[in-house]
C-alpha cells in the first residue's frame, strides 16, 4: 500500500479518533465500538466555524486542530528543565508567561485561532483542508462506494449570520435548510432522519429519537457517511466455518469465521504483543487495518496494554506501508455486524470541550448575531457490516444547538478482541474505528 505522509486534518481526525477511543473505552471495558472519527469532526467543525473565543478554543483543541497550551507549556517546561536548573529569574519568566496565557486565554479570540480560522493563507485552513479531504475522498470513478453528506436544519424564525451560513455551504457543501422546530419539531425530527436514511443507504435509521429536538431547538447540524467495498481478495464463502469467538479468558461465544489463505501486508509489534494486518478493497485506495493481541492477557478482553499503547506517532508508524511485509496469510476473520449510538455531550465535555455546552459560558457569536446559542448535544450513529464480499458502514453525527440553549505461512486468525480501522490511504485519514470483543 503506497500511504503518503497525512495532511493536518488527517492527523488531527486520528489523534482524536484515539483520544475518543480511550474514553469510550473507559466508560466499557469489554462493550463493542464503532464509530466515525470523520464524521464527529467534520460535524463539530461546521460548529466551530461560528464559535468564538474561549468556546472556539476548547473546540479546536479537542478536535487536536490545536495544541492545548498546557501541552506547549509542558514542552516549554520539559526543554527548559533539560537545559539548565531553573534559577529564579527563569521562574519568575515562567510565571510571567504562564499569566500572559492564562490572558491570551479568556481574551475573546486567541491570536493562533484567529490564524487557524481566518487564515492569510489557505494553508492553516481547518475548513479549507477539509473541503480538500472531501473532494478527495468522494470520487465519481472511484472503486468503492462512498457518500458523505453534510446538512444544516435551521428554525425558520432565527436569524442565522450569513456569513455563517457561506462558510459551511463552501467548505462543507451543507446547504442551510428551513425548519419550524417552534411548532411541528417532530415533524423537523422525522425529516432530518428520513434526509439521513436516504444518505446512507438506509443503514442509519431513526438518529434522532423522539424529544431529541423541541421547541427550543434553533439549529441542527449534520453529518452523514456511508462506505461499501469489496475486498481486494474476497472470502469464498464454502470456506466460511462455524467457529468460536474467545471473548475472555473463560468464555466463548460461536461465530462464522471466514478463511482464506493470501498474500496481505502484515506486522509483528513485540512492545505491544499483537499483529496488524492490512485488507485492502478493491482499488487500494481504503483499508481495513486490523490490530491484534497474540493473547488474551488481561481479565476483560485483552485490549488493555493495546489501547493504552496506542498513541498516534505509533499508529502512524505500526501500519507505515514500508513496516509492513507482504506475507502469505492463514487468515481467519467473523463476519460480523454492529450498530451503535452515542450521545456524546458528557464525552466531549470531559475531553475539554465545556463552553459550547454551557448556556452561561457558550460563544457561538459567529452563528447568531444575538450571541444566545449552546450546543444542547452531539448524537452519533454508526453502522458496520464485515462479510466475505466485503465491508458496508454507515455513521451521521447530529449536532443540535438550542437556545437557552515473507516469512512461512503466518497465522491471523481474529478469534478474540481485536481493534480495527477503515483508512482512506491516500489522505491517511481514518473514516471509521472500531473494537470488536463480542458476537451479538
Amino acid at each position: 500500500m503506497k500511504a503518503s505522509t497525512p495532511s493536518k486534518t488527517a492527523k488531527a481526525n486520528t489523534t482524536f479518533s484515539l483520544a475518543l477511543f480511550k474514553k469510550l473505552s473507559d466508560e466499557d471495558k469489554t462493550a463493542n465500538i464503532f464509530y466515525s472519527p470523520f464524521s464527529i469532526s467534520s460535524a463539530l467543525a461546521m460548529v466551530m466555524l461560528g464559535a468564538r473565543g474561549n468556546t472556539a478554543t476548547q473546540m479546536s483543541e479537542v478536535l487536536c486542530f490545536t495544541e492545548t497550551e498546557q501541552a506547549k507549556q509542558m514542552g516549554a517546561e520539559q526543554t527548559q528543565t533539560h537545559t539548565t536548573g531553573q534559577s529564579a529569574m527563569q521562574s519568575q519568566m515562567q510565571t510571567r508567561m504562564q499569566m500572559r496565557t492564562q490572558i491570551q486565554q479568556t481574551s475573546r479570540l486567541p491570536q493562533y485561532l484567529l490564524k487557524c480560522l481566518k487564515p492569510q493563507n489557505g494553508q492553516d485552513d481547518v475548513h479549507a483542508s477539509f473541503a480538500q479531504l472531501l473532494s478527495e475522498l468522494i470520487k465519481a470513478d472511484a472503486p468503492y462506494a462512498l457518500s458523505v453528506a453534510n446538512r444544516l436544519y435551521g428554525e425558520q424564525s432565527y436569524q442565522f449570520v450569513e456569513d455563517f451560513s457561506a462558510e459551511t455551504r463552501k467548505h462543507y457543501n451543507a446547504e442551510l435548510k428551513s425548519v419550524d422546530f417552534k411548532a411541528k419539531a417532530d415533524a423537523a425530527r422525522v425529516n432530518i432522519n428520513s434526509w439521513v436514511e436516504e444518505q446512507t443507504q438506509g443503514k442509519i435509521k431513526d438518529l434522532l429519537v423522539r424529544n431529541a429536538v423541541d421547541d427550543s431547538t434553533v439549529l441542527v447540524l449534520v453529518n452523514a457517511i456511508y462506505f461499501k467495498g469489496n475486498w481486494n481478495k474476497q472470502f469464498k464463502e464454502d470456506s466460511t466455518v462455524d467457529a468460536q469467538f474467545r471473548i475472555s479468558k473463560s468464555d466463548t461465544k460461536p461465530v462464522k469465521m471466514m478463511r482464506q489463505k493470501s498474500r496481505f501486508p502484515l506486522v509483528a509489534v513485540p512492545e505491544a504483543n499483537c499483529q496488524i494486518l492490512e485488507m485492502p478493497y478493491k482499488g487500494e485506495e481504503l483499508s481495513m487495518l486490523i490490530f491484534l493481541p497474540n493473547e488474551i492477557e488481561d481479565n476483560t478482553t485483552g485490549l488493555e496494554k493495546l489501547q493504552m499503547e496506542l498513541t498516534y506517532e505509533k499508529f502512524v508508524e505500526w501500519t507505515r506501508s514500508d513496516m509492513m511485509g507482504q506475507t502469505e496469510v492463514e487468515l481467519g476473520l467473523p463476519r460480523f455486524k454492529m450498530e451503535e449510538t452515542y450521545d456524546l455531550k458528557d464525552v466531549l465535555t470531559s475531553m475539554g470541550m465545556v463552553d459550547a455546552f454551557d448556556v452561561t459560558l457558550s460563544d457561538l457569536s459567529g452563528m447568531s448575531p444575538a450571541n444566545d446559542l449552546v450546543l444542547s448535544k452531539v448524537v452519533h450513529k454508526a453502522f458496520l457490516e464485515v462479510n466475505e464480499e466485503g465491508t458496508e458502514a454507515a455513521a451521521a453525527t447530529a449536532a443540535v444547538v438550542s437556545e437557552r440553549s515473507a516469512m512461512i505461512t503466518a497465522t491471523f486468525v481474529a478469534d478474540h478482541p481485536f481493534l480495527f480501522f477503515i483508512r482512506h490511504n491516500p489522505s491517511m485519514s481514518v473514516l471509521f474505528a472500531g473494537r470488536y470483543c463480542s458476537p451479538e
